[in-house]
């Protein structure tokens, strides 16, 4: 055997062809014929996914529930893995992983092709959440400090998030095509990185490693310069190649994407994958803590960027549950302000619309949003326009359905002068409210179904394994630069990644020097982050530090209400967060400003 042909044996790669549902269909096809990859996963599943399968199934029916686009890829490209060896993992089973798993075997025979097929489940609380409850389980909601209980809402349903080891179960066991329920993102990288190397339950440093490598590539192109701040740095976005992680025995990786694809791979699309939706550094998972504020990044070729030294800690003793919860009714319009005088005609349509409808204090909640997008002499006729949204919820459907929408309709020759909009009648509908708990760990069982045998895989907090949490030396951060002061917009100087933790928000932000870091961690406080920022300042924000990065993250507390299944805003997942600060102006000293974007 060669040296090189040695090498290959060492490394694993691992291709993701999805970043969410509804994801480039394509990307299956291309990653497989692109160029030499092992293993080909694709992450499915966001909070807002869960809701939306339940509703698949409630209009489907019980065989329903898992992510259809995702058999359509399987069609694809399972001959061609079956030829290559490539196995295949997802988490597309998601509310019905058995159900998936029938109709891959379905397609395989329809095909003439033998494949083994394996399944995972247990991630699926509801059938015993009254039993948990009386357990002692009380389902606090993360973000608000509520029991489920006093919610006043009915669950509908409630999936904990699995780890990596029934996945490794299933590939030691030959499986072909593992089908996973609600896994954490990173366990369909996790699992193979531990099949492959032999990983033991406390190789935690390598386990953190395949963690961040799952973390960086869960969201598909956005490691290969999808909503980059820096965009220009890309060269093409026609065609983005998908990311891939050649990931190592002892977990260090390398990120990139197969050649020939548009996109770019570099410290900065890596680094601004690493700050989406985390909050501390220490990133939980029910394998592993990762240290982030540990790990080297390292640009060692094009579209080729290093990760290694990623350290790790024992799990902690929960899981994360995400639970969907049926929380009322609800109801909107959206109507365009034009010219001046915007604040005032708003008010008049407001009283109007709540008077002819018995008042506010009727609802259970009311949100209305004047958004001021209008110009002063505008050069246009929608450069004339604000918007003002209103949006009512209660328990009664009656309250926020046909009434509502024809109260509003009904002052449409009555109030102010230019009435139009966008949304004026709405049907009304049915509100899931997204509710992130945590469970015991001692709860919880993965169980993999594979060539008609059930494995049970107990979680690692619960194998009674000597604790280990790794403490990262602080970091001496360097002066910040002074001297003579330029005006400059944020975003010349500095990269941001932002987005949805449930009813929170993340807002990574990165310097490309260590001077600019020097800066940044000087002067963007909590505090200023609020004045550039008003409409942040009402909320709790915690700021963390990663200097390895030359980064630093903010976590906003409560911005997006109950998560994007229920919020109105209209960035309900707040990934525009990050380039509304790049847009505001500082004063940033003069030599930074000479290596600005």
């Amino acid at each position: 055997m060669s040296i090189t042909q040695a090498h290959e044996k060492q490394i694993l790669r691992v291709a993701n062809c999805s970043g969410f549902y509804g994801d480039r269909l394509s990307a299956a096809r291309e990653m497989v014929e692109g160029g030499p990859i092992n293993v080909l996963t694709g992450d499915y599943l966001a909070e807002l996914t869960m809701a939306i399968l339940y509703n698949q199934k409630q209009q489907r029916g019980e065989k329903s529930g898992y992510v259809g686009t995702f058999l359509k890829q399987v069609r694809e490209v399972i001959k061609p893995c079956l030829e290559k060896g490539i196995k295949i993992v997802s988490n597309a089973g998601g509310l019905n992983p058995a159900g998936m798993a029938d109709e891959i075997e379905a397609m395989l025979a329809e095909l003439g092709l033998t494949a083994t097929v394996a399944y995972i489940d247990g991630d699926d609380l509801i059938p015993r959440l009254g039993e948990l409850q009386a357990a002692g389980e009380a389902f606090v909601n993360i973000d608000r400090g509520v029991t489920l209980a006093d919610s006043g809402n009915r669950p509908l349903t409630a999936n904990a998030y699995l780890g990596a080891w029934a996945i490794k179960a299933a590939l030691d066991q030959g499986a072909d095509v593992v089908i996973c329920p609600r896994v954490t993102d990173a366990a369909v990288v996790i699992g193979p990185a531990a099949w492959k190397f032999g990983w033991e339950r406390h190789n935690y440093d390598a386990l953190a490693g395949a963690l961040a490598a799952g973390h960086i590539i869960e969201c598909g192109a956005q490691a290969t310069g999808g909503n980059y701040s820096f965009f220009q740095e890309v060269g093409s976005f026609r065609d983005v190649g998908f990311p891939i992680a050649e990931i190592s025995a002892d977990g260090s990786f390398t990120v990139t994407k197969h050649p020939g694809t548009g996109g770019l791979v570099s410290v900065g699309t890596v680094t601004a994958q690493l700050l989406y939706e985390i909050s501390t550094p220490a990133y939980l998972n029910p394998d592993v803590i990762a240290h982030f504020d540990t790990l080297k990044i390292e640009q060692v070729g094009d579209d080729r960027v290093r990760v290694s030294g990623c350290r790790g800690s024992s799990p902690p003793p929960t899981h994360k549950v995400c639970i969907n919860t049926a929380g009322g009714f609800s109801n909107g319009t959206e109507v365009f302000l034009t010219g001046l005088d915007i604040e005032a005609k708003a008010e008049i349509f407001t009283d109007a619309l709540f008077h002819s409808l018995g008042g506010r204090e009727q609802f259970d909640e009311v949100e209305i949003q004047l958004i001021r997008s209008d110009k002063i002499d505008p050069d246009t006729n929608e450069e004339a326009f604000a918007s003002l949204r209103i949006n009512v919820r209660s328990k009664d459907p009656k309250l926020v359905g046909r009434m509502f929408s024809a109260k509003m309709v009904e002052l449409a020759l009555a109030n102010y002068p230019g009435f139009t909009g966008r949304s004026l009648v709405g049907a009304g509908g049915p509100v899931i409210v997204y509710w992130p708990a945590l469970v015991d760990g001692k709860h919880i069982i993965e169980r993999l179904h594979c060539k008609g045998e059930v494995t049970e895989v107990v979680p690692t907090s619960q194998l009674g394994l000597e604790e280990i949490y790794y403490q990262q030396t602080p970091v001496e951060i360097a002066p910040a630069p002074r001297g003579e002061t330029v005006r400059i917009p944020f975003g010349r100087l500095f990269g941001t990644r932002s987005g949805d933790k449930g009813g929170c928000a993340n807002l990574g932000v990165w310097a490309k020097t260590d001077e600019a870091f020097a800066f940044l961690h000087d002067y963007l406080t909590v505090g200023e982050l609020k004045r550039l920022l008003p409409d942040t300042a009402e909320y709790q924000i915690d700021r963390y530090d990663l200097p390895n990065l030359k980064a630093v993250n903010f976590y906003i507390h409560g911005i997006l209400g109950d998560g994007v299944s229920s919020n109105n805003r209209l960035d309900g997942q707040a990934k525009s967060l990050g380039e509304y600060l790049r847009s505001k102006y500082i004063e940033a000293p003069v030599a930074l400003n000479q290596g600005a974007t």
